[in-house]
Formats: C-alpha cells, sequence, structure tokens
C-alpha cells in the first residue's frame, strides 16, 4: 500500500451533529442534475451495470490470488429490535411428518419486508423516484403500482462481477467505527484511496465501511434510520466522475441525519433515480475489513447476484468478496 491507515486523512474534525454541512434543496437539485445519466443507455433498466463488458470480469478475476471468499450478507434476522422494526419470518413447514416417509424431508418458509435497516439487500432502479420520477425520467406512477415494477425491476438487473473496492474508513482513521451522523466526504475518500493504496474506477463496486456492525456488537442496537454514518452529498459528484457501477455499504450508503431539508435519502435518490447506479445496503464489511487487511490489499473480485423476482423493486443478497 502506499501508506499505512492514518497517515494521510483530512485534518478537519468531522461533523456529526447533523450529518454534515448543510445543503439546500437547489443545491442538491443541482447535484442530481450534474451526475444524472439519463438517456446514455438503450437498456435503461440495467442502468450502469451497462457498464460491465467482459474486460471487467476478467479483470477483477484477476484480482484474485490467494482464493479467499468471504460472504457479506448479514445472517437472516427474524428479531425485532430499534433497527429491525419489520422482522424476517422464518418457520418450519414440514418437520418430515407431511408427505410419505422415506426419505423424510424437512421444509420451511423464509420471508422479509427487506427494504429497511437489518436485512442485506439490493435496491433495484425501481425502488427510488425523485420529484416523482424513476432513472431515466419515467414517471414512477406509470412504472410501479400493486403489481410491481414495469420498469428498472431486480429481474432486469442480472447478475453483477467486477472489481470491488472497501473504503476501510474506520481504518484510515485509527478508530474501531465512526459514530453515525459522521459524514463522509469527498476528501475522505480521496483520503482513503490514498490510505489504502486503492483507485476507484470506472464499472468498479465501492463499499463503504463505517464500522455499524462492529459497534452494534459492543454497544447494541440502535435506530439507524435516525442516526447513521455514511456518504455526504459533496461526495456524489467524485464517484460520479469515476463511473462506478453499484455502491454499497455497512449503512444504506446515506448519512444520517440527512443534511438535506426534505430529502431524507439524498444519496439514494442521486445513485439509483439520477446516475442508475444500484445499492447494496446493510451489508456486514467486518469480515472483509479483516481479510483485507490480512492481504494487506483492498480491491478484489465481487459477485452479487439478486434473486430473480419480476418486477422486483430489488432483492435480498448475500455477496460474495474474492480476493
Amino acid at each position: 500500500m502506499s501508506s499505512s491507515p492514518g497517515d494521510d486523512v483530512p485534518a478537519r474534525a468531522p461533523d456529526t451533529a447533523r450529518g454534515g454541512p448543510a445543503v439546500s434543496r437547489a443545491e442538491f437539485d443541482s447535484v442530481f442534475a450534474a451526475v444524472s445519466t439519463w438517456g446514455r443507455w438503450p437498456e435503461a433498466g440495467r442502468g450502469a451495470w451497462n457498464r460491465i463488458t467482459g474486460d471487467h470480469v476478467r479483470r477483477a478475476a484477476a484480482l484474485v490470488r490467494s482464493g479467499t471468499t468471504v460472504q457479506l450478507g448479514l445472517p437472516w434476522n427474524t428479531r425485532a429490535g430499534p433497527d429491525n422494526s419489520r422482522p424476517a419470518l422464518h418457520y418450519m413447514s414440514d418437520l418430515g411428518d407431511v408427505e410419505a416417509p422415506e426419505p423424510a424431508t424437512h421444509k420451511d418458509f423464509i420471508g422479509a419486508d427487506y427494504h429497511g435497516k437489518a436485512v442485506s439487500h439490493l435496491d433495484a432502479l425501481s425502488h427510488v423516484a425523485y420529484r416523482g420520477r424513476l432513472y431515466g425520467g419515467r414517471p414512477a406512477r406509470d412504472c410501479v403500482d400493486a403489481g410491481g415494477a414495469r420498469f428498472g425491476s431486480v429481474e432486469a438487473l442480472g447478475a453483477l462481477v467486477t472489481k470491488g473496492v472497501l473504503l476501510d474508513l474506520p481504518a484510515v482513521l485509527g478508530r474501531d467505527w465512526l459514530e453515525p451522523g459522521h459524514a463522509v466526504r469527498a476528501a475522505d475518500v480521496l483520503a482513503a484511496e490514498r490510505a489504502l493504496g486503492v483507485t476507484i474506477d470506472e464499472g468498479c463496486a465501492v463499499l463503504l465501511r463505517s464500522g455499524r456492525f462492529r459497534r452494534r456488537r459492543e454497544l447494541g442496537p440502535w435506530d439507524a434510520g435516525a442516526a447513521c454514518a455514511g456518504l455526504h452529498v459533496d461526495a456524489v459528484p467524485l464517484l460520479a466522475e469515476r463511473a462506478i457501477a453499484l455502491l454499497g455499504g455497512d449503512g444504506d450508503s446515506d448519512v444520517r441525519p440527512s443534511p438535506v431539508e426534505g430529502v431524507h435519502s439524498p444519496v439514494h435518490a442521486l445513485a439509483v433515480a439520477a446516475m442508475g447506479v444500484p445499492l447494496l445496503d446493510n451489508l456486514d464489511l467486518e469480515a472483509l475489513s479483516a481479510a483485507c487487511a490480512e492481504a494487506r490489499r483492498h480491491e478484489f473480485m465481487i459477485v452479487v447476484s439478486p434473486l430473480r423476482v419480476p418486477g422486483g423493486t430489488g432483492s435480498p443478497v448475500n455477496p460474495v468478496a474474492v480476493l
């Protein structure tokens, strides 16, 4: 690596009280227009995943050295808590006594209202609308109804294999985790690249570790919808300039509380609705952080294969990083 974590970080103290410096609605709308990729791809429902070619996959495969694989999905969470108001379901539907014997079979059911803070999941392009419009400018009311999404569904995305980059901010800053409300800004992203010896380039999957689940394990759960470390609006133009294909983290990418009045999830709006970049929410990045530290590199191949749900606005997912 080019330097040790902590050697090259911004000197400013983070503004953790309100999700970083405030951004006016007019400023936000200007950023939205600047990062928009509307009209760029014929297969608009795949958004930024159109960037991935066979060359991207081959370059990602070339990053595999030790063959170490790391699962990034959380365990299925059926326990209610301040960060899990709609617990996932899991129950047994057959204890070997329903069908004819020999062999006995055991069956179970799972289900989840997964767009929240407790299930690792992918947000497809139909998940987020801004000012009533989905990615590409399509009116959300014309594209999404009780039957599901007719544009930007998770089934349209398919699977993704590309280069992944872990921005391990606690490691860079010499901390165990970032406190809820800590806003990760463009300067922090650039400093993390230098400190970790990585480069975010075209077609990358960028994963931001805040240490959320280490903090949760040590201090207990809290309402991550009210306060969570994440990206500030001013970091998004940098990621747009680098032409990323996927954004994710151990939160939902947004710093909370939001710095934009009237927009509760500004990074969601910019990434999904403006840039066509799907999001990975609620990843457990602790094992990946340890694996990257041991390997002394923070680049890897990442494999993301969401469920094929026709009309789905996303999918529970268990991405895999391969070092």
